[in-house]
């Protein structure tokens, strides 16, 4: 094994963990324990769905603060405290003192997913070969689906205690990753000068349209998959009434699906390119989500669970694959990935509290917010022929 290999792999490991941690159980883990949350009577339904917006509210501050975070401090360090932030956001959780308690550890821990989403891509792939950096992307967001399925396994199991246990084993899992890959970071080196910003980090005024409808297409994927990726197992175990251990084995289809995602994806993107790739997965999450309000057949509804599970992990690397393909150069790579992750933070957030004030509005209707999530996904599959008539009209430019 060379030594640029082990290199490799240890980065391709870090983010991994990191990915892992921050988009699976940090952003992801609450789901399950919705409904157990309400029957341990820690607080109301509608408290509790509250609460789950917050961490979305946090991705969106840390998108919104991680390339500056990383302009004052390396940007590995920045990562690995992130990371920690996350476990003791799990510990901070394991004592509901109050909602106002509560709500402040959920929104750190999205906080923490906001920004080792926005660096995780700028920090470790320009330290890998060009050959190998499709795989290595690949791989490291296998780590997100990886950590649904955790969330799906490990909460039930731990659940056989109680509620509190499970958020201390939830902390001493993350903190046993985080030092795990605590060494396998490349090494932090503070950044010189205003790289990342100003003019390098710009695209060029002809491709502003281009970028800008980029941009709105990956918010309007955000507002698309919050219905499944915050009522999913509420709908299973109190919507279907098939209980919490069902809607557990459902969040784990999910997470297989999530691990399935950015492998799946990309195999599509070397064999059809990341547009018609694109369009295939927003063609048939939307036709998933609309089933998904009409059906109630167990086998199905696992089969549908599946197919969405692919999305959440296979959607960011499938956007990155896109801006590497038409953006040069580092800066403009990672400028751009930022400002969609911003953009992306923000419409999640703000749907995130529209779908659940409509959700304790309509008294629980399930098969509106999927209805809803269906039409944006649809809304950006047509956005995208706009979006490559405007390449084409670059081009020509």
């Amino acid at each position: 094994m060379s030594r640029e290999f082990r290199f490799v792999l240890c980065l391709v490991f870090a983010g991994f963990c990191a990915s892992l941690i921050s988009i699976g159980p940090a952003r992801f883990v609450y789901t399950p324990l919705l409904p157990a949350l309400i029957e341990a009577h820690w607080f109301s339904a509608a408290d509790a769905v509250y609460l789950g917006a917050a961490n979305l509210a946090g991705y969106l501050v840390g998108a919104l603060s991680g390339r500056a975070l990383a302009r004052r401090w390396p940007d590995v360090n920045v990562l690995r405290l992130m990371l920690v932030l996350v476990a003791a956001s799990f510990v901070g959780c394991a004592f509901p003192l109050s909602l106002s308690w509560f709500f402040i550890w959920r929104l750190l821990s999205g906080i923490a997913g906001g920004v080792v989403m926005v660096l995780i891509a700028s920090t470790l792939l320009p330290h890998v070969p060009v050959a190998r950096r499709g795989l290595a992307s690949g791989v490291i967001f296998v780590g997100a689906g990886l950590g649904v399925v955790v969330s799906g396994t490990l909460v039930p199991w731990l659940m056989h205690w109680d509620l509190r246990v499970t958020w201390l084993g939830l902390a001493v899992f993350t903190a046993v990753l985080t030092l795990a890959s605590w060494r396998a970071w490349p090494p932090a080196v503070p950044r010189s000068g205003p790289a990342g910003s100003t003019c390098l980090a710009r695209p060029a005024a002809a491709r502003t349209a281009t970028v800008a409808l980029l941009y709105v297409q990956y918010a309007l994927m955000a507002a698309a998959f919050v219905p499944v990726m915050v009522f999913l197992v509420d709908f299973i175990a109190r919507g279907q009434r098939l209980g919490a251990s069902e809607g557990a084995y459902f969040w784990v289809l999910y997470g297989v699906g999530a691990m399935l995602g950015p492998a799946l994806y990309r195999l599509l993107i070397d064999r059809f390119g990341a547009t018609l790739t694109l369009r295939m997965m927003l063609s048939s999450q939307m036709l998933a989500m609309l089933a998904l309000a009409q059906v109630d057949h167990h086998g199905v509804l696992a089969c549908l669970t599946l197919l969405l599970g692919t999305f959440p992990s296979g959607i960011a690397p499938t956007m990155l694959a896109r801006i590497h393909q038409w953006m040069a150069g580092a800066a403009q790579q990672a400028a751009v990935w930022s400002r969609a992750t911003t953009a992306f933070a923000v419409l999640q957030a703000a749907s995130a509290y529209g779908y659940s004030a409509l959700f304790n509005h309509t008294d629980g209707r399930y098969a509106l917010l999927f209805e809803l999530g269906a039409g944006f996904m649809g809304l950006t599959f047509l956005m995208d022929f706009g979006y490559t008539a405007l390449q084409r009209e670059n081009k020509v430019a």
